[in-house]
């Protein structure tokens, strides 16, 4: 790798280091945030066939159905075909565990949904952090270093999980603090575009990862106008079009793992940092 290379992949890592300490000063610097009691008041809260909040909970079948079909494509020894989706084992265990996250956290939601409180929100939320840090960890080995990825995985795992533990526990006191889980929730969603946008691809579509940013972004903005998208017919609320969104989302990404390969490390685009032995490719596998 030659001098110039090195340093302007120093300087895009400085970059995202540099943005993280900047979020983590952000959230140290705001007073603790409890959670809003208003926030379990949704818009539609009918009953349809013994099922309160009906729509709120059945929309989560769609996340349901992506988590399953990722998990069911994971699973399969198709997977890890010679010049397939992975090429090392840890990345199939990353998505692994992300589709995992995504299936729970669309029966954590159904089970909030039936009679919102904190408590229930608990098992809403831990899943979600499940999936948000293991897709950080798999761009972050996408896009910076598998190394660093794999390394990364486990204590971003505990970082989340430990997020909303927080959260319940401070909640429990009566001094309710969700800031961590904020950054836990944004940050990524933050820097995985930048990382896809500053650091080469090892795969081909990893530019659907945006497609599924966009999505949970899309997600976030219903769930915000849960209130006003409801009052337009009255047919489904914003809340239940962010389930719809995120299913969307979480679809995306497998569809981009189905179809993407390896770039070919000869003919594909050059690697700005040290590649794990394993990482490479051969002409015949990139083909």
């Amino acid at each position: 790798m030659g001098a110039p290379k090195i340093f302007v992949f120093r300087m895009r890592l400085l970059l995202i280091v540099g943005l993280a300490i900047a979020a983590i000063a952000a959230m140290l610097f705001f007073p603790p945030i409890p959670q809003d009691a208003s926030y379990h008041n949704f818009a539609d809260q009918r009953k349809i066939i013994g099922i309160p909040n009906a729509l709120n909970v059945i929309s989560n079948a769609f996340l349901a159905m992506a988590g399953l079909l990722g998990l069911l494509f994971i699973l399969n020894k198709q997977a890890m075909k010679v010049g397939g989706p992975f090429m090392e084992t840890w990345e199939r265990l990353a998505f692994l565990v992300m589709f995992v996250g995504t299936e729970l956290a669309a029966l954590g939601s159904a089970y909030y949904h039936l009679a919102p409180d904190n408590s229930r929100l608990f098992w809403d939320r831990l899943p979600m952090t499940v999936v948000f840090m293991s897709l950080f960890s798999i761009v972050i080995a996408e896009r910076i270093s598998l190394p660093a990825g794999r390394h990364l995985f486990l204590p971003l795992m505990a970082m989340g999980i430990g997020s909303v533990v927080y959260w319940h526990l401070t909640e429990i006191r009566g001094v309710g603090d969700l800031r961590l889980y904020g950054l836990v929730q944004f940050f990524p969603m933050l820097a995985i575009p930048l990382m896809l946008f500053l650091f080469p691809a090892r795969y081909t579509r990893t530019a659907d990862f945006f497609g599924a940013v966009g999505w949970y972004a899309l997600a976030k903005i219903f769930e915000v106008l849960d209130a006003q998208v409801f009052a337009m017919g009255n047919l489904l609320s914003g809340h239940s079009f962010k389930h719809l969104a995120s299913g969307l989302a979480a679809y995306w990404i497998l569809r981009m793992v189905k179809t993407r390969r390896p770039v070919n490390s000869l003919t594909g685009p050059k690697f700005l940092f040290p590649v794990h032995p394993n990482d490479r490719v051969t002409k015949e596998e990139g083909t």
